[in-house]
């Protein structure tokens, strides 16, 4: 199969031929026909995460926010037939620990991640483990640029949102970060019928959150944002959101809630941080603040999210800003050095 492949930390990827995976009695195999390149990619391709046991045998396949189509089924795979049209999400489990047998799977005990744990998306074909259990039927509504954005980013937005933060009508929402997964938040925070502000130092990345829904937007290069949080929303947000994953916007979403706000943390930490950013301890106990984090989501909870989708309440497309061939993707990761992307690039030319 055609792959781009990563040979060594930080170095470009190689577009080669590589081996077809093998297809085992509880997997599929899917043929991959889209793939958005993600944050999460750039951090694996330059080396960060080794704190938290990422390290790769080279020549290694990245990918993990794809979908595509079911080319062959295991034996003892029931769910999904050659043809189907599926969804992957990253968050995968191997559907017998407590956490998975409680449906939370995207926190089972022994995860997954394609692209990390087995050869993902910058590949033609992947096989994908416990597929009855980690696959999702793609509705045929749905074309494959949108199918890709929602293996990583923009579900794990939904869920933050949605599930664990609970995100309600009326609130304020304060985005920290309009990079693609703050920017997944904005829009499905302001479907829910929050009021939305974004966040972030671009201000080309700022009009595009006005354009899917921010009632306001704080360029954090040219003010205190915590200040301007503040006194936009009157007395601060009922959430705030770190979509990023640095000291500063942590902390600065937290110092910009109201009175028994809550914090809602997706952004993962990178080399400086290396998982450890120090909390305003005394804020959070004189406000009686709320700290949430999330991790993807459950496979088995996509219905409510697509039938948003379906029902044109979301419009992840909207978030799609270029398409490219798999030949691109190596320039791509190296453009994320300086947070230059915009929105979701996604993968669809093999």
């Amino acid at each position: 199969m055609r792959a781009a492949a990563m040979e060594a930390v930080n170095e470009p990827l190689v577009v080669r031929d590589l081996p077809d995976p093998t297809l085992e009695p509880h997997g599929a195999i899917v043929r991959v026909e889209a793939n958005g390149v993600c944050r999460s990619d750039w951090h694996a391709w330059v080396g960060d995460w080794k704190w938290i046991g990422v390290e790769f045998d080279f020549p290694h396949v990245m990918g993990h926010e794809f979908c595509g189509v079911v080319e062959e089924s295991g034996t003892h795979a029931r769910r999904f037939k050659p043809g189907d049209r599926v969804i992957v999400p990253f968050s995968q489990g191997e559907g017998t620990c407590e956490h998975c047998l409680a449906g939370h799977s995207n926190v089972c005990d022994n995860r997954l991640v394609p692209g990390f744990s087995y050869w993902g998306g910058f590949g033609r074909y992947s096989h994908v483990p416990h597929a009855d259990f980690n696959l999702v039927a793609m509705p045929d509504s749905l074309d494959f640029n949108v199918g890709a954005a929602l293996g990583c980013r923009y579900m794990t937005s939904f869920y933050g949102v949605a599930e664990r933060a609970k995100i309600g009508a009326g609130e304020w929402v304060a985005v920290y970060g309009c990079g693609g997964i703050g920017l997944a938040a904005v829009q499905i925070a302001t479907a829910l019928g929050a009021n939305v502000i974004g966040v972030d130092v671009d201000p080309e990345k700022l009009k595009f959150a006005t354009d899917i829904g921010a009632v306001d937007t704080v360029l954090a290069a040219n003010q205190d944002p915590v200040e301007a949080v503040l006194e936009i929303t009157k007395g601060g947000a009922h959430v705030a959101i770190d979509a990023l994953g640095i000291k500063t916007t942590c902390q600065n979403a937290m110092r910009s809630l109201r009175t028994r706000g809550r914090h809602l943390q997706i952004g993962q930490t990178g080399h400086d941080e290396q998982g450890m950013i120090e909390f305003p301890i005394d804020v959070m106990l004189g406000k009686s603040l709320t700290v949430v984090a999330t991790n993807g989501m459950p496979a088995a909870r996509y219905g409510t999210m697509l039938n948003m989708i379906e029902a044109g309440k979301l419009n992840p497309q909207k978030l799609i800003t270029r398409n490219i061939p798999l030949e691109q993707a190596g320039t791509v990761l190296a453009s994320m050095n300086d947070y230059k992307t915009l929105g979701f690039v996604v993968i669809d030319r093999y």
